[in-house]
C-alpha cells in the first residue's frame, strides 16, 4: 500500500493533509523520517509513526447501539445527531447503519463497515425477522384484538402500495402495547400497519433483529461491539 493512502486509511487525515505531513518530517516508518508518499509498505510488518503515535489499519467492525430518540441513520449531517456520532471509535464515519430506524423510534440498530455482511442481514432473500415494540394510541382488546392479530397474520393492504404485507407475528403485551414481528422493510412499515388496522403508534421500539437481541445493558445511545458468536449469526 502506498504510503499516503495507509496514512488517510489510518488516520484523520486526507491523502492531501497526509503528503503534506511527510514533507513537513511528521512521519517515520521503521524508525526512520520519510517523505516519499509513493512509498510502498508492508501493513503488516512495517511500523508506521506520525506525531509519535503509531498507525495501523482499522479492521472491519460490528457495532450494537441502543439508538435513543432525536438519532438519525443517515451518513449525512442533518437536523439531529447521527448514530454515527455516537460511536466513539477511529474512523467511525465509514460505519453505515445495517438498515434504518426512524428518528422517533429507539432501540437495537446495528452499524457495521462490512458491506457484505450488511446485505446478509438486510436482504430480503434472508427475510431476518425484526421485532417491534408498539405503544399504541386506542386500546387493543376481545374481538377487535382477535381481529388484528388475524389480519396482520394473513397481510395487510397498505395505503400506496399493490401487494399485501408479508404474513407477520402480532401479539398483546397489553391493550394499549404491542410486539410485532415482520420480515421486510417497507418505509415505515410498522407505523403503516397499526395505522391499516386503525390504530395509530405512539412510540416504537425495536428489540431484535434475527436471533440478536438488545444487549439489555446497554442505556439508550449506548454501544459495544458484537462479539464473534454474535456476527455469526447472520
Amino acid at each position: 500500500m502506498r504510503l499516503d493512502r495507509f496514512l488517510s486509511e489510518t488516520s484523520p487525515l486526507t491523502r492531501s493533509l497526509a503528503k503534506r505531513a511527510l514533507k513537513n518530517g511528521e512521519v517515520t516508518l521503521n524508525g526512520e523520517p520519510i517523505k516519499q508518499s509513493a512509498t510502498q509498505i508492508d501493513t503488516d510488518n512495517d511500523v508506521v509513526v506520525l506525531n509519535g503515535e503509531r498507525l495501523a489499519l482499522v479492521g472491519v467492525r460490528y457495532i450494537m447501539l441502543h439508538k435513543p430518540v432525536d438519532v438519525e441513520c443517515n451518513a449525512r449531517r442533518g437536523l439531529y445527531q447521527r448514530a454515527i456520532d455516537l460511536i466513539d471509535l477511529p474512523k467511525a464515519d465509514r460505519l453505515q447503519p445495517v438498515g434504518r430506524l426512524d428518528v422517533d423510534t429507539t432501540g437495537l440498530l446495528l452499524l457495521t463497515d462490512d458491506g457484505q455482511w450488511s446485505h446478509r442481514v438486510t436482504s430480503p432473500r434472508h427475510r431476518c425477522a425484526k421485532v417491534y415494540i408498539a405503544e399504541l394510541a386506542e386500546p387493543m382488546e376481545g374481538a377487535a384484538a382477535e381481529w388484528a392479530i388475524g389480519q396482520v397474520a394473513d397481510g395487510l393492504m397498505l395505503d400506496g402500495e399493490e401487494t399485501p404485507t408479508q404474513p407477520a407475528t402480532l401479539r398483546l403485551l397489553s391493550p394499549t402495547q404491542a410486539e410485532l414481528t415482520i420480515t421486510e422493510g417497507r418505509y415505515h412499515l410498522v407505523k403503516r400497519m397499526f395505522a391499516a388496522l386503525g390504530n395509530h403508534v405512539n412510540s416504537l421500539h425495536r428489540s431484535s433483529i434475527g436471533d440478536l437481541a438488545l444487549d439489555a445493558n446497554l442505556a439508550p445511545g449506548e454501544w459495544r461491539e458484537l462479539t464473534a458468536d454474535e456476527v455469526a449469526l447472520f
